[in-house]
């Protein structure tokens, strides 16, 4: 673990070393940073603060079991239900709400299974199973493949076979597996912007409430791990909600869309 924490430390800083005292550790899901908006908020809380950000983009299963571990200071990421077993579990601390997106099914322009003529999730759900329709999941535990596995348990199915493909990948490159396979995905909506231009997958369901997506961020409990930065994981949080960090946030777009709002998010 402490090898592969290296790792991602050397890959995702784009500066030169820093003084250890001066670089807080971040682990977030693939979906934050595949769309680019971590890069923008990281480099005004750099500038403002003089604090780098080593970001560890990961699925939200393995965000938090680093957070748990102690290997971060601070965790940014989209499973609601884990999140407060791990902050009752003593792991975190100072849980609060950031943003919102959803989330949309992707597939073949020609859809095979007809979703998008199914008036609820559900619907589409049991329409891709019953056809039998190519289906490409993360399997990786992360904030993405927790809601899929909720619906396909309200839809009463329990997807197995050749045509249901566990990618063990992140959302970015799930999308490409389920492009080149011409199958179904169920992506968050800002990966999906970010990546429209790069796949004919076309968004095909969108809308039920049950695809509310919210983001939490939440400090490592230094309790647990003494040696976390915690006055800097606090800074980072009071910036990601503060006025600066929100107004990035609803701002940032790409081809004219937004990707994230910081308004409450619908009840699902």
């Amino acid at each position: 673990m402490k090898r592969l924490l290296l790792f991602f430390l050397l890959s995702n800083l784009l500066i030169a070393p820093v003084n250890a005292e001066s670089l807080l550790k971040l682990s977030t899901t693939t979906s934050t940073d595949n769309t680019g908006l971590l890069s923008v908020l990281n480099k005004a809380f750099t500038e403002s603060t003089n604090i780098n950000v080593a970001v560890i983009a990961v699925g939200t299963g393995q965000a938090l079991k680093l957070g748990a571990n102690g290997d971060v200071d601070v965790a940014l990421v989209h499973a609601p239900k884990a999140e407060l077993e791990y902050v009752d579990d003593g792991y975190f601390i100072d849980r609060r709400y950031v943003m919102y997106n959803d989330f949309v099914l992707v597939g073949p322009v020609n859809d095979p299974a007809g979703i998008a003529s199914a008036e609820t999730i559900t619907e589409a759900m049991q329409k891709i199973a019953q056809s039998v329709s190519r289906f490409v999941s993360r399997g990786d535990d992360s904030g993405t493949h927790k809601k899929e596995l909720q619906l396909w348990k309200t839809a009463d199915i329990n997807p197995s076979g050749n045509w249901y493909v566990e990618a063990g990948q992140g959302m970015g490159a799930v999308l490409k597996i389920a492009d080149e396979m011409s199958g179904y995905a169920l992506t968050d909506r800002g990966t999906q912007i970010a990546y429209q231009e790069k796949m004919q997958l076309k968004l095909l369901f969108e809308g039920d409430s049950k695809l509310s997506n919210p983001y939490h961020i939440m400090a490592v409990n230094p309790e647990k791990h003494p040696h976390v930065q915690t006055d800097m994981a606090k800074q980072y949080m009071d910036f990601m909600t503060g006025v600066e960090g929100q107004k990035i946030i609803d701002n940032f777009k790409i081809n004219d869309q937004t990707l994230f709002f910081t308004t409450t998010p619908p009840a699902e």
